[in-house]
């Protein structure tokens, strides 16, 4: 039994010409290839987003709602945000 599929995607000019650079290039045989290490790539960012969630925003979500972690005011939160935004406005105006 066949354990692959064909598809016919439609991908922007840029993006196909990077596909057909990269196997020309050499770093990949086919067109395929290309196109399944993109999607490699994008699942292992997904397990990635998901084990984020799951390891660390979740468990800080439950100690909030239980009331056991600790919160900082809005207004410091707030002023220090503006502070960090007018110190990299800063730095990049004078570069």
């Amino acid at each position: 039994m066949r354990t692959t599929q064909s598809l016919s995607i439609t991908l922007p000019h840029e993006m196909a010409q990077m596909v057909k650079a990269k196997v020309a290039a050499g770093e990949y045989a086919t067109e395929s290839e290309v196109i399944r290490d993109g999607l490699r790539a994008l699942q292992a960012r997904d397990a990635a987003m998901e084990r984020w969630l799951n390891e660390e925003v979740v468990p800080v979500y439950d100690r909030v709602v239980a009331g056991t972690e600790p919160l900082a005011p809005a207004d410091t939160v707030l002023s220090g945000a503006a502070q960090r935004y007018r110190a990299r406005k800063s730095k990049a105006a004078k570069a």
